[in-house]
């Protein structure tokens, strides 16, 4: 056998030193609140985590340094982005960030059709990279999928998540404004980060246009006031810095590793495993259960075994699918869970196609404070409570409006005094505004394992295969058209529109494969995120996904792991699990 898959089976101290009450795979977002709510009830709990440790503070080697500090200044070198096609096209990606990013080479996979898959491997996972924008759902993307008839029924309804949602929002801190929108119900937020003087009269405009459409200050997960809960945490203000993928130093925004983790670290109950990559979670045939986690150790290729009564998968959507998936015994040949053969399928992701740009005359005289770290929202308005549009599903977008930084580029040497005196005044208003649409879960989009290849620890590659469709194609030119007309409408000039042409997955929001449904038959997980026929394993990352509505999900997830965690102690009192 090839020394680099070659691994050495080793239970250390016995089963009952790697014996916990839970174990959760993944410390990322969904996996940090898993190990939180777990903590805080009690049980003793391991984080297994395939990547290297991070500690809040201690390692964020960039945090504070000035762009002349950087060898390259921020960018990447030709050779690094050849070697890294995939990675470099990822939002907020450079030199800056890089220690938060795996390289293409460091854990392959089989693209039977083009999907960039985005990766962070390290204690905190993507919690460190993630856009942190935390828009709630509302009931309509609970009910919509069924009602109009592309998708599967919810098992939950958006009033038995909302306490949840209020659970999360205020621990992780939250900020934006109370509108009233039906599309995108309130929360428990801070204050919102202001419109600029542009934003504000763009709103005013487009609402006194369109009565259904809403620009709104976004909710977004930074703290622009520090409560006492977070306060508890160690956590500061947002310095409106927008160097938030660097890792925060002030803990202005939320992650695992500036506050669930730590805060499930003091008590005294969680027990964090880096470098271990999971191979497969075991299923123990006579006792009708799973028992516990097969991991095997990066740097010394040891395989070992963890036990646990209840058990959380939080891989990350892909991650989590390929481990079920690779988890097979006598009672699940294909797969934990998988009697009816849907693990890995409806795989969907979101749709950052559309974008556009335009200018703005006036507002010479003002400008703005900071680098705020945020971006204003525009509500779907899309299919609500009907099919009004030749596509089914919705969109929301994110828009902003800048001062560019005057003359300097413009001028043919970018060096000296000329160059210097012409950067300090400053340009003209510039907008921009793009999409983030809902995909539609489909049987043809999914992922699988590989027959012959494998990745560096012996674990069968993950497959992918996941494309656009006609609906995509339709809600992507409504998204553009109608922004155009809204924007010129408002005043916007020399506007250009822009289709990226993204492949799936650079949108960092893949979904499903693990789905939540009422019905065994259609799904793998119940109302409380239990594998139907395994009850003692968890998903509650975002395979869980039964749709993908047109939101940011990171927040869903959250309040659906801690939903999922309370259940899970509670049946574990009545003696269940």
């Amino acid at each position: 056998m090839d020394n680099d898959t070659t691994t050495r089976h080793i239970n250390s101290g016995g089963a009952a030193a790697n014996t916990f009450d839970a174990i959760v795979i993944g410390s990322g977002i969904s996996g940090g609140w898993a190990a939180k709510e777990l903590c805080e009830k009690g049980l003793k709990t391991l984080v297994l985590e395939r990547g290297r440790s991070v500690v809040h503070l201690k390692d964020y080697p960039t945090a504070s340094m000035n762009p002349w500090e950087f060898k390259h200044r921020g960018r990447m070198t030709r050779a690094f982005m050849e070697e890294n096609p995939l990675i470099t096209q990822a939002a907020g990606f450079g030199e800056d960030t890089a220690h938060f990013f795996i390289r293409d080479k460091d854990h392959p996979y089989v693209q039977e059709k083009p999907f960039e898959w985005i990766r962070g491997y390290q204690v905190g996972g993507k919690s460190l990279i993630w856009g942190r924008a935390c828009p709630r759902w509302s009931h309509f993307e609970f009910t919509a999928p069924a009602r109009l008839g592309y998708g599967i029924e919810w098992p939950i309804t958006y009033d038995e998540i909302a306490p949840w949602y209020s659970h999360v929002e205020l621990f992780a801190g939250i900020c934006g404004n109370r509108d009233g929108l039906e599309a995108m119900p309130d929360g428990e937020y801070l204050p919102p980060f202001d419109f600029n003087c542009v934003e504000k009269d763009l709103q005013q405009k487009i609402h006194a246009k369109y009565k259904n459409r809403f620009m709104i200050q976004g909710r977004w997960a930074q703290l622009t006031e520090a409560r006492d809960i977070h306060r508890q945490q160690g956590r500061g203000r947002c310095q409106s810095r927008d160097m938030c993928m660097r890792g925060c130093p002030f803990g202005g925004y939320f992650s695992s590793v500036s506050s669930t983790l730590p805060w499930a670290a003091r008590t005294g109950k969680l027990t964090i495993r880096p470098f271990s990559v999971v191979h497969s979670i075991i299923y123990d045939e006579k006792k009708g259960k799973a028992t516990g986690v097969r991991i095997i150790d990066t740097i010394t290729r040891e395989e070992t075994s963890y036990f646990a009564r209840i058990i959380f998968v939080n891989a990350s959507t892909l991650n989590s699918n390929l481990i079920l998936l690779n988890s097979t015994s006598t009672r699940f040949p294909s797969g934990l869970g998988n009697d009816n053969g849907l693990l890995g399928k409806y795989i969907c992701h979101h749709n950052y196609r559309g974008s556009l740009g335009g200018t703005l005359e006036g507002y010479e005289d003002i400008y703005y404070y900071g680098r705020k770290p945020a971006e204003s929202m525009m509500a779907n308005y899309r299919n609500l409570h009907k099919q009004d549009t030749d596509f089914v599903g919705g969109y929301m977008a994110f828009m902003g409006a800048s001062r560019s930084q005057g003359a300097g580029e413009e001028l043919p040497v970018q060096i000296g005094a000329a160059y210097k005196e012409a950067m300090s005044e400053a340009g003209g208003w510039g907008m921009y505004m793009y999409m983030q649409g809902e995909t539609i879960p489909k049987l043809s989009n999914h992922v699988s394992l590989s027959r012959e290849q494998k990745d560096p620890w012996g674990i069968p590659q993950l497959v992918t295969h996941v494309e656009y469709d006609e609906n995509d194609e339709r809600l992507l030119k409504d998204f553009l058209d109608q922004s155009a007309e809204m924007l010129d409408n408002a005043g916007v000039k020399n506007i250009t529109r822009h289709d990226n042409h993204w492949a799936p997955g650079r949108d960092i929001h893949e979904m499903g494969g693990c789905r939540m449904g009422k019905d065994p038959g259609t799904s793998l997980l119940n109302k409380w995120n239990q594998l139907h026929s395994c009850s003692n394993v968890f998903v509650t990352d975002g395979a869980c996904m039964t749709s993908t509505a047109n939101q940011s999900p990171s927040i869903l997830y959250m309040a659906l792991t801690a939903r999922a965690a309370d259940h899970a102690v509670a049946e574990m009192k009545r003696m269940n699990l």
